[in-house]
């Protein structure tokens, strides 16, 4: 289901994934099956999605960033592609990766060039400087380990 308040010029969107209004998903992007994309997200060209990912309310999504299949992705959390942004300098964009099964909670700031391991779960607000390993619980600015192998339910 496309909402027909969203911007969708992509074709390749999953079976079964639903956008909801005034989404903007730019044309290269590549968004997998049963998906969630909530009102009020943008999906620009260089970006794939997996399968069963849901992106709340108010979520950017940068050219560079990969989000793998289960992927979770709260609201406003914020993405970047750019570790020196200036205006009107355009560069290649660093890559970041949210590996198989990743949360990201509400508000969280993901910085780029860097991939959060799978099942981690990044609690809401805080901010990622470096790499999280898989099945880690990370939280603060910025992000610490409080947890480790957590068990995945």
């Amino acid at each position: 289901m496309i909402h027909p308040l969203s911007d969708v010029k992509s074709n390749n969107i999953g079976k079964d994934t639903n956008i909801w209004q005034y989404v903007v998903i730019l044309d290269r992007a590549t968004i997998g099956e049963s998906c969630n994309i909530c009102s009020h997200c943008l999906i620009e060209n260089e970006v794939v999605i997996g399968d069963r990912v849901t992106i709340k309310c108010g979520v950017q999504i940068w050219d560079g960033i990969t989000l793998k299949d289960d992927v979770f992705v709260g609201p406003n959390a914020t993405f970047t592609n750019d570790i020196f942004p200036r205006s009107k300098q355009y560069k290649k964009p660093l890559k970041t990766v949210v590996e198989k099964g990743a949360s990201i909670g509400a508000n969280a700031t993901i910085l780029c060039g860097i991939t959060i391991g799978e099942n981690a779960m990044i609690g809401a607000g805080s901010v990622v400087i470096k790499d999280v390993p898989a099945n880690c619980v990370v939280v603060g600015n910025p992000a610490r380990i409080i947890r480790r192998d957590m068990l995945v339910e």
